[in-house]
């Protein structure tokens, strides 16, 4: 069993999906970093100074200054700020997967289709389209040299 599980996780398309996950991950929490430490302030400020991460609707009763006030209070909230920075994560995210994906894409070689196997040929006499294994033209009845 040991062995078995041994080959399982060395063919090489198990450890690309590893080294995928643990580089995603790592991209994921630059990308968290850059949306909430480098884009998101600008953007609150260019909004009247908006801290997007403290946008947040109170479901049950009280009156918090802040997110984590709120929840140390164990009041039930909705996340409107976070969720906010979460999708635009994703969208970030989304899009650096769209280009790799599109790159790795024109990368490729594109296979060469070869062409057709005619199948049929012309008669020499009377120019009508016969079976390339034809040794008569059945529409003019010549004798056409085999090829």
């Amino acid at each position: 069993m040991l062995k078995e599980f041994k080959e399982f996780a060395m063919r090489g398309n198990v450890l690309d999906m590893a080294i995928g996950i643990v580089i995603g991950a790592a991209f994921g929490k630059i990308v968290t970093s850059f949306v909430s430490d480098i884009l998101m302030p600008p953007i609150g400020l260019l909004l009247g100074g908006v801290d997007f991460s403290n946008i947040f609707v109170v479901l049950g009763g009280g009156d918090y200054a802040t997110l984590e006030e709120a929840q140390a209070a164990g009041t039930a909230t909705w996340n409107v700020g976070l969720f906010v920075n979460t999708l635009i994560d994703f969208v970030i995210i989304a899009f650096a997967i769209f280009l790799v994906v599109k790159a790795v894409n024109n990368l490729k070689r594109k296979e060469a289709v070869p062409p057709p196997v005619p199948s049929e040929k012309s008669c020499p006499f009377c120019t009508t389209s016969i079976p390339i294994k034809a040794i008569r033209c059945p529409h003019c009845t010549s004798q056409i040299e085999p090829t």
